[in-house]
């Protein structure tokens, strides 16, 4: 990369321009299609499960392959990387004009899991590169976070009008001008990589296997605990295959003289509680979120429509927040604003759990504690574990925060559904609940609510020692070169 860092955001907007694009694509993009699955599903002939996997095709190929895609960019270029991901997005994102069955769309979903997998990490990498300065990075990040929350929130709106005048198709070609745009901010605002910024340690191969195993898995199992239930081998024996290939990844990471992943820079203070918070607040949006859309339509019965307008305060917050993150921010410093935030997390998770069956306001408050504390942890958490890394493995680290929400999001979805299945009997999707049977889930909603809290909370309250080792080491050195 280019040694001039520029001084200012408005000096470096051709390449934030690129780089907000391409966090746009990431966020816009499921949550444009989920509004069209319905019309997809017709004019395909496309089963439930055919659709569930459109999405879902995406998620997973994206979660698995993120790890794998970071160490290759630390090694190979992370501009070289990105630019490639961001051709196949277009490609692919062309082909579905010509898609005519849902096997062919689902082909198209994978690789554009791919091509994500290849842009999502090295946007942040590449913003966090660009300047030397930790108040300019965490501006830039919260840029570009900013336009793609803003992408999540207009997103199912957007589809849906866009549906009334144009076919479905549509709402995946838009993709390409994204693409287009991304890539002549990238090729204009960034320079080409330099050998000095890389490494050239062999790819890991055997450890890239277990790794991508163990993740997919992670992500496929809390589905099949939803479709299947907990009474099925199936959830079971993915859980058992996932942990067991996890557990391999770890010993194949300790032993290899050129790891994918350096498990002793995992454990760095500044980068360890980075992602303890990062899983906190994946935990808690997934959960929350899971739990509040089950309430407002299955106990109390509103409307989907109504369920969705009662999220606003989360999106807003979301949206709204980032004008917020740098003044925080500077007033507490990047250590403390990560493990304050995480810790609003966990007290919006407490409100809901203890406090959600009295009434929706209780709701609306524990979705913008959650929301707040989402919107800063999201900034500084996946800073703090770039600044703990070497300068060589921004990208990898980058993939490691994500690929820890991905893998927390999808573990709270199958606690949740576990809890839920456990102690309310009876199909959930019936129309008419008995009284046992409204006791009994208000019952599991609060249980799963507080398991919820009990682990954020303790991913938090380790996050916050890690970080006080941090800073403890920080003061060491200074008094060693004193």
């Amino acid at each position: 990369m280019d040694k001039r860092e520029p001084q200012s955001l408005r000096a470096a907007w051709v390449a934030l321009t690129g780089l907000s694009a391409v966090f746009l694509f990431e966020m816009l993009d499921n949550s444009i299609l989920n509004v069209a699955l319905p019309t997809i599903g017709r004019e395909l002939h496309a089963s439930t499960v055919a659709l569930q996997w459109v999405t879902g095709a995406y998620a997973v190929v994206f979660g698995g392959l993120m790890l794998v895609f970071g160490a290759v960019a630390d090694r190979y270029g992370r501009r070289r990387v990105m630019l490639i991901g961001l051709t196949l997005l277009g490609l692919a994102s062309l082909a579905t004009a010509f898609v005519t069955t849902a096997e062919q769309l689902i082909a198209v979903r994978v690789v554009t899991g791919v091509a994500a997998a290849m842009t999502t990490p090295g946007s942040m990498a590449l913003a966090f590169r660009l300047f030397a300065e930790d108040g300019l990075r965490v501006r830039a990040t919260t840029l570009i976070s900013t336009v793609g929350l803003v992408g999540l929130a207009i997103g199912p709106t957007t589809g849906g009008f866009v549906l009334a005048v144009a076919p479905w198709q549509v709402l995946l070609l838009v993709n390409v001008p994204i693409a287009v745009l991304a890539i002549v901010g990238i090729r204009s605002g960034i320079g080409a990589d330099q050998p000095a910024d890389l490494h050239r340690d062999p790819v890991d191969v055997p450890g890239a296997a277990l790794g991508t195993a163990a993740i997919v898995l992670a992500l496929v199992t809390p589905t099949l605990f939803v479709n299947q239930g907990t009474g099925s081998w199936a959830p079971w024996a993915g859980t058992a295959v996932a942990v067991g290939a996890g557990i391999l990844f770890v010993l194949r990471e300790r032993s290899a003289r050129y790891p994918l992943l350096d498990l002793k820079l995992v454990m760095r203070p500044l980068v360890s509680s980075g992602l303890a918070c990062k899983a906190a607040a994946g935990l808690a949006t997934a959960g929350l979120g899971y739990l509040a859309t089950l309430q407002l339509q299955l106990d109390w019965g509103w409307s989907p429509a109504l369920a969705a307008a009662a999220m606003l305060p989360q999106v807003v917050v979301l949206v709204a927040g980032g004008a917020f993150v740098n003044p925080f921010v500077e007033r507490v410093g990047l250590e403390r604003a990560a493990w304050l935030s995480a810790s609003s997390v966990v007290a919006g998770l407490a409100v809901y759990g203890l406090l959600s069956r009295f009434g929706y306001v209780w709701i609306a408050v524990a979705l913008v504690l959650v929301a707040a504390g989402m919107r800063v942890v999201g900034v500084v958490a996946a800073i703090n574990v770039l600044r703990g890394l070497p300068a060589n493995r921004t990208t990898i680290g980058v993939a490691l925060t994500d690929t820890v929400t991905e893998v927390a999001s999808g573990a709270a979805i199958a606690a949740t559904g576990t809890i839920l299945a456990t102690l309310f009997a009876g199909d959930l999707a019936t129309s008419h609940w008995t009284a046992a049977q409204t006791a009994d889930f208000r019952t599991a909603v609060t249980v799963a609510g507080l398991t919820l809290t009990v682990v954020a909370g303790a991913l938090v309250g380790w996050g916050i020692i890690r970080t006080r080792n941090a800073a403890g080491s920080v003061g060491v050195e200074e008094l060693q070169h004193a």
